[in-house]
Formats: C-alpha cells, structure tokens, sequence
C-alpha cells in the first residue's frame, strides 16, 4: 500500500522532466504485481529489467480490459465503470479503488485546461451513457454539475425546450458549457438553430450506431455553422483510462501531465514511430496506479511537432465504441 500512495504523491508532482522516471517506476512495479500484464509481459518473453526507457515498455491491448479484470496487488474496488459497446459485444470494464480521487483527478485535469468548474453552467446531452449504468463519462460530468453549482447545470433528454430557455437565461453571469455525446448535439441542431457564440460547445464521442458516421472535420464544420461557434471543443477518455485529454477547437489534442501519448507502427505492435507519423495510439497513463498505466488503444493518430495529437479513425475491424471514435 505504501507505493500506491507514493505513486499518488508523484501523480500530484508530475511534470515534463519527471514523467519518464516516474513511469518507469510504475511500469517495473505493475509488471510485476500485476497480474494479467505479468502475464502478457512473460508471453511475450519481455525481461523487465531491461527496461530503461519509455520506448521500451510493451502496452497492454485494450481488449484485455474485455475479458480480465486488470487489477494490480490486492484490493477491493469500489466501484466498476463499463464501456459503451454494439449489442451483442464484450463490454470493458475498469475496476476502481476510489471514485473520489477520480473525481479529483478529472476536476483537476478540467481546470487545467478551462478554468474553475464554478465559472460555468454546464448544460450536458448524454442520452446513450445514461440510458446504462457505470459510465464513467456520467459520473465525472455529474460530478461537474454538481461542483459548478449552477442553477443551469443538468443533464438534458428530451425536454430541449427547457435547455433552450435555460440556455437564454444563463449568459449573463457564467460561461457557458454545451457538452454532449456527438449524435444529440447533432440532434440538437436539427431541432434547433441556435445561437451560442457565447458558449463553448464540446463533443464527446461518436455516433454509436444512431446515425451514419461522419469524419470530425464534418461534424465540426456542420456544428459550428448551426450552433454559431467558430469552432468545436472535444474530449478524448475512455472507460480503460483514467485521465482526459482535450481540444480546444483546433482539431488536435493536448494531454494533462500525467498523461502521454505513443505512436505505434500499424504492422508491427513494438515498433514506436516518431511524430508526424500515422499509426496506433498507445497511451501511458500514470493515474492509472491500481490498474495498468500501458494501454494499447484501437484509436489511429498521429503526434504533432508540437507534442500534441490527433485522432484520425479506428483500426479495421475495431469495435465502434468509447468517445471520439469518429471516422477521419
């Protein structure tokens, strides 16, 4: 118990020039009290002493997290968060020791990046999520509502009628955040024409199924032109991690501190290619203590000059699922 806490006292100190040791640190720890990536490092005949840079650290594909409970040491989880899937198909789970420091952590992650969560009304279009339980992308954005303590702030079904008179209302005194799962805010703007040039307007995944999918560029373009907004912000999270990227309209990524994006060679798993190149997304997330920190997503990207990242699609016969899985 006393290296999770120090893995949680480093997640707090993280920065550029500590992240490599920190990582490290937790990849030689969860190798070996982790039990199914203990095991798939062992298949892969991986010594993990000879381990010494990022480059180095095979990831964990995404589909264990289907069939395994991905757990290091020994504890009892609190709580469980289930991924989003087709019918018929595995969901994924993640099991997760505290839903309080995930609340903190995706807060924290939030304000990074917006400013404090008090200083919006934060209007919410999850239709999907909340139509089941354990998503995670329900439960952090509840827990926005709630720590804005807005009048405004709620999740918004069917009673469109009321989030457009609410959505009049709230400009005076707060920002204003549209945060929805892509096929309502599309829904939305065919209802609707309205004018939110004062608001930030944030998708936060795909289509699942509800509607033909679009590439980001058209859905982006066709939102911006009914809502009136210059651009289209986005999330990228998944029910695997635990840590949140954003865009602030630009059409690419930034990462959180404790958060850092690899790019994979699409024939050959262990091949890390340098930016500019297309290929799997890998994701190192250091929030992911009592879990696995290495995951290997089915997400195509790529990473700017500038050390930001893109998604650009999914990989071939990849489940349609999670957020921003829309088609580039």
């Amino acid at each position: 118990m006393n290296r999770f806490k120090s893995f949680e006292r480093d997640l707090s100190r993280v920065n550029e020039d500590n992240f490599e040791n920190i990582a490290l640190s937790l990849f030689q720890f969860q190798a070996k009290e982790n039990k199914v990536y203990q095991k798939y490092l062992t298949y892969l005949g991986v010594n993990i002493d000879r381990i010494t840079t990022l480059d180095q650290i095979p990831f964990l594909p995404i589909s264990f997290f289907k069939t395994h409970d991905v757990v290091t040491g020994d504890w009892t989880a609190e709580s469980t968060f289930y991924s989003s899937s087709t019918t018929g198909a595995t969901p994924s789970r993640h099991k997760v020791k505290s839903v309080q420091e995930y609340l903190n952590h995706s807060i924290q992650i939030f304000e990074g990046f917006y400013g404090p969560v008090n200083d919006y009304h934060i209007f919410a279009l999850l239709p999907s999520y909340l139509e089941r339980e354990g998503a995670s992308l329900v439960v952090m954005v509840s827990h926005f509502i709630k720590e804005s303590g807005s009048p405004y702030s709620a999740f918004y079904l069917n009673n469109l009628s009321e989030l457009q008179a609410h959505l009049k209302k709230s400009h005076q005194d707060r920002k204003v955040l549209l945060l929805g799962v892509s096929f309502a805010l599309m829904d939305l703007a065919e209802k609707m024409e309205l004018d939110l040039s004062d608001c930030i307007v944030m998708e936060t995944g795909g289509m699942k199924g509800r509607r033909v999918e679009l590439t980001r560029d058209e859905l982006h373009q066709y939102l911006s032109q009914r809502f009136n907004v210059p651009s289209i912000h986005s999330e990228y999270g998944m029910t695997e991690l635990f840590s949140q990227a954003y865009s602030k309209g630009q059409g690419y990524f930034q990462a959180p501190s404790g958060m850092k994006i690899v790019v994979r060679s699409i024939n050959d798993p262990f091949e890390v290619l340098g930016k500019g190149k297309t290929g799997g997304i890998n994701v190192i997330d250091l929030s992911n203590i009592y879990t696995c920190a290495f995951v290997e997503t089915q997400d195509l990207g790529r990473i700017r000059q500038d050390g930001s990242f893109e998604i650009l699609g999914r990989m071939d016969n990849s489940d349609v699922r999670g957020c921003n899985l829309l088609v580039g």
